[in-house]
């Protein structure tokens, strides 16, 4: 079987926001367990100057969405950024999931040497080939801000381990 776009990128995505989903469960029931809201835990940051965990799982989100568009060339679909509660993020992982299973792979497929162009920051733009930009920044920023969460989770006493961020909810059958 030969390995395509397709199947190299988009299981990963849905590994990565299922795995991140039963994170958030495994956390939510945590904080009920030690007598405080969940909510306590969207605000967490490991420094200062980072966003907090609510951002952290908004752009796990948008970074597999918007790769699997920018080359796909589907539309994404836009979410409000405003999630202040776990139930929220869980929707929006879910919306997102949702969103990566109507991507034919007919549209993904093929497309190893078109040109992605993407923003980096606000105002700046990097182009690259496809393959490369799923390879080196879309998958990788997926997985950067999925193990952000988890490491925040760790810090605030929820107690996750490597399974639950590898097999997710299967870490538990």
């Amino acid at each position: 079987m030969t390995i395509t776009l397709s199947s190299a990128t988009l299981p990963v995505f849905q590994t990565a926001l299922t795995n991140l989903g039963h994170c958030l469960k495994k956390a939510e029931t945590n904080a009920m367990a030690r007598s405080f809201s969940p909510e306590v835990l969207v605000g967490l940051r490991l420094a200062p100057d980072m966003l907090p965990l609510a951002s952290q799982v908004r752009i796990a989100c948008d970074a597999a969405k918007n790769g699997t568009a920018r080359v796909s060339g589907m539309e994404a679909p836009t979410f409000a950024d405003d999630e202040t509660t776990f139930a929220q993020l869980q929707e929006r992982i879910a919306k997102t999931l949702a969103w990566l299973a109507t991507v034919p792979t007919d549209a993904f497929d093929g497309r190893e040497a078109q040109e992605v162009t993407f923003p980096i920051g606000k105002e700046a733009t990097r182009t690259m080939k496809a393959e490369a930009y799923l390879k080196h920044w879309s998958i990788p920023n997926v997985y950067f801000h999925v193990t952000t969460v988890y490491a925040l989770l760790r810090q605030a006493g929820v107690d996750l381990g490597k399974a639950d961020f590898l097999v997710g909810a299967q870490a538990a059958a």
